[in-house]
């Protein structure tokens, strides 16, 4: 049976997730859109979200032109490790949701291990 690229993309974010779940530790969560990019941090039990950044703020949107390229993600990045930091939360494992670590994904990890978050 062919899957589609949305449905290959699920399968290959349900192993890390498993393995997030099983170190029982706070995620950071990104997905992309052609237009925007989302990260959000999501507590150990998974029921939670402690902490939130996409490129639809209002904040955000003012000094990005486009929510959907590597400079927008990086800036996101550096939202969601500053929201993380004043939530009290220092340390994270990275969910990358089934995208390929590069481009946009790659920027916003980047931006987020220096503005001072740790995976």
């Amino acid at each position: 049976m062919k899957l589609d690229k949305k449905q290959n993309r699920l399968r290959r974010a349900r192993k890390s997730r498993a393995k997030i779940r099983e170190l029982a530790v706070n995620r950071l969560s990104v997905h992309r859109t052609p237009q925007h990019i989302y990260a959000q941090i999501i507590g150990a039990q998974g029921g939670a979200v402690l902490a939130s950044a996409s490129t639809l703020e209002t904040e955000v949107r003012k000094g990005v032109k486009n929510g959907g390229n590597v400079e927008a993600a990086a800036i996101i990045g550096a939202r969601i490790a500053e929201k993380a930091k004043a939530a009290g939360i220092d340390t994270v494992a990275f969910d990358r949701s089934g995208f390929r670590y590069h481009g946009r994904v790659k920027a916003l990890a980047d931006a987020a291990r220096e503005a001072g978050l740790k995976f």
